[in-house]
């Protein structure tokens, strides 16, 4: 049987859990925008800091030691991703990272290729290719979503997919709405007319186990914050597509792949919190490997969240004057969850939420094409998240404080 640590258990990890607004404790429900992290986490980044603490590539011990810390940190995310550890660059966050790879790969489109993005993505999976449409004549086409259901349109997905296609950028799920996308087939459709594929898992690696072998991606990216780590980005990158690629880079730099991919020093402390984060996540369960560890754990929590977000969700839909968008639970999603309430603006729910101990995000999230094709330029999403740390007891207290506005 696998052993993971009860709800209550995993709370203890995190100090930012004993913090306390208006006299209430508070419930943070703005993991889809960064989480909290857990003590192991904060102490990986004082011990480097404190005892590791030096750049890369001398001779001297605390140089040695950061490279051979880099290395192990490779190695956990090659593991986390399943994919080789020469396989994963570090950056700055997953929006820096893309506009890196997007010039990069610019050098190898001609004018007339075209890339496929889609309504239902962050800004920062569309962005970045437009770009290129910009500054290199590549024709960016934007495949739309369902309004009704918060599902991509795949029709429209084939009809705009063509020979001339070099690139698909798609999320593994929306950050504003939950929606899962159907990333194999995805690669399957992209790969039939030789073009890569570019996933943004920035969302999905909290709440799902990422299998790259199994998805068959080409390119993939996803920020530590969003799972418990500090802020940082994480590439993947397929080693015969990185090793050739014509980075903007400093001549004496690296040009080997992963190194030829990262621009300068690296947040070595960040680093080895996100590493952490990782291990915090394998450490929640029992198995033989890290890797069996870390699915033992996520198959856990996603039934746990399934439960958070199908109370979630029922408990709004009873409450009058709340709207709510994206797929059901009972539709592959993750267990985030956005709503709009009559006659308040999403900041004002926020703000009425927070007076109560429960931390809410409100706005667009830079998934600002799926607010305004819903019509809510104006108004904005109130957005729900479920994390590791969420509780029955807390869904409870703001559907109360919703019922009450």
């Amino acid at each position: 049987m696998n052993n993971v640590q009860s709800t209550a258990e995993i709370r203890a990890h995190f100090p930012a859990l004993k913090r306390s607004y208006n006299d209430q404790p508070v419930a943070y429900f703005d993991g889809p925008g960064g989480t909290q992290v857990p003590t192991t986490v904060i102490d990986a980044v004082n011990d480097y800091l404190l005892n590791h603490n030096g750049n890369s590539g001398w001779a001297f011990p605390s140089s040695l030691e950061t490279t051979a810390m880099m290395n192990m940190a490779r190695q956990t995310f090659a593991e986390f991703l399943h994919v080789q550890a020469n396989e994963i660059i570090f950056g700055a966050n997953m929006t820096t990272l893309t506009f890196h790879l997007s010039r990069a790969l610019a050098t190898e489109f001609n004018p007339g290729d075209e890339i496929l993005v889609t309504e239902l993505d962050h800004h920062a999976n569309i962005d970045p290719w437009l770009r290129l449409q910009k500054e290199f004549g590549i024709n960016v086409k934007i495949v739309k979503f369902d309004t009704r259901n918060g599902q991509l349109d795949w029709k429209d997905f084939e009809e705009k997919l063509s020979v001339r296609t070099h690139l698909v950028a798609i999320a593994a799920a929306s950050n504003a709405l939950g929606t899962i996308n159907d990333l194999k087939k995805a690669a399957r459709l992209a790969h039939a007319v030789n073009a890569v594929v570019f996933v943004d898992a920035v969302h999905y690696a909290a709440h799902h186990l990422i299998d790259v072998q199994d998805l068959e991606c080409d390119f993939l990216a996803c920020s530590a914050y969003k799972f418990y780590g500090p802020h940082i980005g994480v590439l993947y990158g397929r080693y015969e597509l990185i090793q050739p690629l014509d980075f903007p880079k400093l001549k004496p730099a690296y040009d080997t792949a992963p190194y030829n991919a990262e621009t300068g020093t690296n947040n070595f402390e960040g680093i080895m919190g996100a590493a952490a984060a990782v291990d915090f996540l394998a450490s929640l369960a029992t198995g033989d490997t890290r890797r069996e560890r870390l699915k033992n754990t996520f198959n856990v929590l996603e039934q746990r969240g399934q439960a958070l977000l199908e109370k979630l969700w029922n408990g709004c839909a009873s409450i009058n004057g709340i709207t709510l968008y994206g797929p059901p639970p009972a539709a592959e999603r993750t267990s985030t969850l956005a709503f709009t309430v009559d006659g308040y603006s999403s900041e004002e729910v926020s703000k009425k939420l927070a007076e109560q101990g429960l931390f809410t995000s409100n706005g667009d999230f830079y998934a600002s094409t799926i607010v305004a094709r819903l019509g809510l330029k104006d108004q904005g999403l109130v957005r729900i998240g479920c994390a590791c740390y969420t509780t029955e007891e807390e869904i409870e207290r703001l559907l109360q404080a919703l019922s009450t506005l």
